[in-house]
């Protein structure tokens, strides 16, 4: 037995190993878990097992708060948020954790004291590549305002195997790599098996005479059962004890090995079972150009919603709260239309497997759901073939056949002898192969519909969601989207954060509209120098990364000219394109032109079966080859695609950027979140009038924003007058010479063909209206070239735009969302004595 030396004072605090926060206890746990988990001691750790350990060092002081929040949550009976969403894009989790902890500090004082660097760790952790663009990361900012609230909340969603693709770029084209995120575990994740749940597919439904109620009773007799097994990974609110959950599902065969078949030699058919239903979490949005891809996609909203579902009946169980309070207990939000299915199967789990008659589940249904809308394009709507649906589903098809003769029947009495309205509303799409409309379903068993900016939720009423909104006008509302600034500021530009804190404290992080408090400064020349030093600095830093990634000098003087998002031909990164081309024409016209230096940053990925957007990667760096080796240009114009844009890269770029690219066509996108990320790091915006451009513009000042461009009315009056982008073409000498050049070969090392499409598109259909818009975005890309010729000034309004993005956190957003939609209040969290940080030792 050991004894303690009577010099020790009376009463001491030894820190426990799993929740010390101070930087000595940090190390020993650290080394531990290096031990103990990873099995390696320092002299045989690779970079990854020092990630490993401290991921699992973090997660330990993030356990405590996890299971407290489920416990108080399971007492409480506490009304719980449940986001059902096909994407989350989280980003490394790691530095994340480290803010919201409030521990960043100590444990990089650990980290150095034990020889190693931090940085150098958080780039070791592999991206959870979990989704593909805004959505996914809304729904990662949601979650992270969710628990900065302290709002009980749970994530649902898939744990893809394989995320959304690694992007190579292979002579200009993108190439596809697999994304194997988990080839190393995942250190954030806790398996559950215990709560596995089992989903249904195909087969056949035999109605029958319940014995003891004698009603009316339906049973589906699958072709399939898949089982989904659920992972967790708790997510911790900002400098609160509150930590939610996101729960993803991995799909597994109910039997994965048919040990009979084995015996008998069908080495293949014995795991066949495995390999059939294992493919459901493989790949996020696997390719539906073919019938299987679509049956997949539409297998994989199916699971995740059926086990989503379940798991929430499960929680009540375990509560003991009655089935009946199903919506008072949860409100669920559907990010979109994949998980609109969900509204089908929570009746029919009521019905069939609860034994609820049909208007007592309806009103249970229709009282749980809110729909969110992201979309404006037709095409992005989605419907699924009758045939592969009740083929898939064959219960479910029933029951959207009877929500649409009821709701038929409502529309009926309130706008009498108009079958064409009936036709619109009609859940089910007649005017050829007859499909399912999802969206219809989603605002038919939603209790709240809304878009995500302003704009779009006025365009949803006047367009795609009209006939909806006049039958029922009291779902509509707007909740116009926001982003964390926990990542997109606090670890994105701790130098710029670590500046705005000097100047106002940091309850801006909690509360961004005090964001505010920073105007006075733009009359303050010493701030104003600071912010353009290291606004300078973090240029430099990520023109040093180009260059040992691409060879590419860049100058970090010149203009910092960003467009980095999902490649889609209405974000129109090929009029970005054009605009390149133009000032290479104009040096190549007049080698001394005086023009500010500028790089073009394009980063973003394409649909691997959206041909376009591909040719359109392919365009811009085509464009770059030519232009970054031209010796007329002399490093005037350089341009750059960045590979593989994800999170972990955005975070580098958003605090780089001087301009900021979002000239969608005016009506086409929803809101965007990358305009509100670039604007509070200190980029100016040259935009649109669409989606949250209008509300960035309103907040930051018009004369601290470049617009530009044909608003959403002046592109519909357009089209209506027939619009021919030939008369562009043949009235603008600018632009004419632009298309030839990029039409003859000039980029393409002289394959005239090889742009063909994009250059027969833009002059004889030209949908996004690029060649309207050209002139005025030219003409607004010199006022950009002149403002920043004045630095002073070009600070104050970079400045102001910090200080006027308060409106755009997700923290706003989501408190919209609680008290119009989902009517939750916030769980505050205390942590138990028994599990305090600290042992007090009596002596």
């Amino acid at each position: 037995m050991q004894t303690v030396p009577n010099s020790m004072p009376a009463n001491i605090q030894i820190e426990d190993d799993r929740t010390g926060l101070e930087t000595e206890t940090l190390k020993r746990a650290f080394l531990d878990n290096l031990f103990y988990i990873q099995g390696k001691f320092p002299a045989l750790a690779t970079p990854n097992d020092y990630y490993m350990a401290l991921a699992y060092t973090v997660r330990d002081r993030l356990l405590r708060r996890w299971l407290s929040s489920a416990e108080l949550y399971t007492n409480s009976g506490s009304r719980t948020v449940c986001y059902l969403s096909a994407e989350f894009l989280m980003g490394p989790h790691l530095g994340n954790n480290l803010i919201n902890l409030g521990i960043y500090n100590q444990v990089n004082q650990a980290i150095e004291e034990l020889g190693l660097n931090l940085d150098e760790l958080l780039q070791q952790e592999e991206e959870p590549g979990l989704g593909n663009g805004g959505l996914g990361r809304l729904a990662a900012c949601y979650l992270d305002s969710l628990a900065s609230l302290e709002i009980p909340a749970i994530g649902y969603g898939i744990r893809y195997e394989f995320g959304i693709f690694d992007q190579e770029i292979h002579n200009g084209w993108q190439v596809e790599i697999t994304d194997k995120w988990l080839r190393y575990g995942n250190p954030w994740e806790i398996a559950r098996p215990d709560w596995a749940v089992d989903v249904k597919f195909g087969g056949h439904t035999e109605s029958f005479e319940d014995e003891l109620e004698g009603r009316f009773r339906v049973r589906w007799v699958p072709y399939k059962v898949v089982r989904g097994i659920p992972y967790d990974t708790p997510i911790l609110g900002y400098k609160v004890n509150t930590a939610n959950t996101l729960r993803l599902w991995s799909a597994e065969a109910a039997e994965s090995f048919d040990f009979a078949a084995f015996n008998s030699g069908d080495y293949l058919g014995a795991v066949q079972q495995k390999s059939d239903s294992e493919n459901i979490s493989k790949v996020l949005y696997p390719n539906d150009e073919l019938y299987r891809g679509k049956q997949l996609r539409l297998e994989q909203q199916m699971f995740f919603v059926s086990c989503s579902l379940q798991d929430m009946i499960r929680i009540m169980a375990g509560q003991k709260l009655p089935l009946e309070d199903f919506h008072k207990k949860f409100a669920i939000q559907l990010n979109d239309t994949h998980p609109a299915i969900a509204v089908v199967e929570l009746m029919r789990l009521l019905m069939d497997e609860h034994s609820m008659d049909w208007d007592k589940s309806w009103a249970i249904v229709h009282n749980t759901f809110g729909y969110t809308n992201h979309t404006l394009l037709p095409e992005a709507l989605e419907r699924w073939p009758i045939r592969l649906f009740g083929e898939l589903l064959p219960r479910h098809l029933e029951i959207v056949y009877e929500i649409n003769r009821r709701f038929l029947d409502d529309v009926r009495i309130k706008f009498p002898d108009d079958g064409d309205r009936l036709s619109r509303l009609s859940l089910i799409d007649e005017s050829g192969e007859k499909y399912v409309r999802m969206a219809n379903l989603a605002c038919v068993g939603s209790a709240a519909i809304n878009g995500v900016a302003a704009l779009h939720s006025e365009l949803l009423k006047q367009t795609v969601l009209k006939d909806f909104y006049e039958m029922y006008p009291e779902k509509f509302s707007n909740k116009t989207n926001g982003v964390t600034p926990r990542r997109f500021m606090v670890l994105s530009n701790p130098r710029l954060e670590t500046l705005i804190t000097s100047k106002i404290g940091d309850s801006w992080i909690k509360h961004l509209d005090e964001l505010h408090k920073l105007e006075p400064f733009v009359n303050d020349p010493a701030f104003c120098a600071e912010f353009r030093q290291i606004k300078h600095a973090i240029k430099q830093d990520l023109a040093n990364y180009i260059k040992v990634k691409t060879n590419i000098d860049v100058n970090p003087n010149s203009i910092f000219d960003i467009q980095a998002k999902r490649i889609h031909e209405y974000k129109r990164q090929h009029l970005n394109a054009l605009h390149i081309v133009t000032l290479y024409n104009r040096i190549k016209a007049n080698p001394n032109l005086d023009i500010t230096p500028r790089t073009f940053l394009f980063g973003g990925k394409a649909a691997p079966g959206y041909y376009m957007a591909k040719l359109i990667i392919k365009l811009i760096n085509s464009i770059g080859d030519v232009v970054n080796r031209d010796p007329d240009i002399a490093g005037r114009l350089k341009v750059v695609f960045l590979t593989d844009y994800n999170v972990k890269f955005a975070q580098r770029v958003y605090p780089a950027a001087d301009l900021s690219e979002q000239i969608s066509t005016a009506g086409k996108e929803a809101s965007g979140t990358g305009n509100m990320k670039f604007a509070m790091n200190g980029s100016l915006t040259i935009g649109t009038l669409d989606g949250a451009n209008i509300e960035i513009r309103e907040e930051v000042g018009a004369e601290n924003f470049f617009l530009f461009g044909l608003s959403a009315e002046e592109v519909v009056a357009k089209k209506a007058a027939g619009y021919n982008p030939m008369d562009y073409y043949a009235s603008n000498p600018e632009l004419k010479l632009v298309i030839d050049r990029i039409s003859s070969g000039f980029f393409s090392s002289g394959d005239g063909n090889l742009f063909k499409p994009i250059v027969d598109d833009l002059l004889y259909r030209d949908e996004y209206m690029l060649m309207a818009d050209y002139q005025a975005y030219i003409d607004c890309q010199d006022q950009v070239d002149h403002a920043y010729r004045d630095q002073d000034h070009w600070t104050r309004m970079s400045i102001l735009n910090v200080a006027r993005m308060g409106k755009f956190s997700s923290d706003r957003a989501i408190r919209e969302y609680c008290e119009d939609i989902w009517k939750v209040q916030p769980v505050p969290i205390e942590l138990d004595e028994y599990r305090q940080t600290q042992t007090t030792l009596n002596l």
